[in-house]
């Protein structure tokens, strides 16, 4: 797996199993045989084709959009909308959008925070 640090100018297409601990300027592509961890920002839009695969672990400040056969576990935070057109977005709950959550088609699965224990 393949691992960088730093900054990124421009938009990108991720096409291997890739961790980024740093940014992105521009728009990220994860295509099939992709396997993106984000730990770190895109200043743009992130598109999860078909066989893709990310975990998002930073923050994206455009949309995030999960197309059919892609899937895409979000721990971090999408200040614009996420949009499932067919694939599968799993958003933890400690996960924000800031936008709406469209699930056009596909699955969905949004986890609920877990209610702190009654005192006692």
């Amino acid at each position: 797996m393949r691992e960088e640090s730093g900054q990124i100018i421009g938009d990108v297409t991720i096409d291997e199993p890739f961790v980024l601990w740093g940014s992105v300027a521009g728009n990220v592509r994860a295509v099939n045989g992709s396997k993106f961890y984000l730990r770190g920002a895109i200043y743009g839009n992130l598109d999860v084709e078909r066989g893709g695969r990310v975990h998002v672990f930073g923050n994206i400040s455009g949309n995030l959009t999960v197309m059919e056969k892609a899937k895409v576990v979000l721990s971090g935070v999408v200040a614009g909308h996420a949009i499932n057109r067919g694939g599968r977005l799993y958003i933890e709950s400690a996960a924000r959008v800031l936008g709406k959550i469209k699930d056009e088609a596909g699955h969905t699965h949004i986890e609920r925070p877990q209610p702190p224990p009654p005192p006692g």
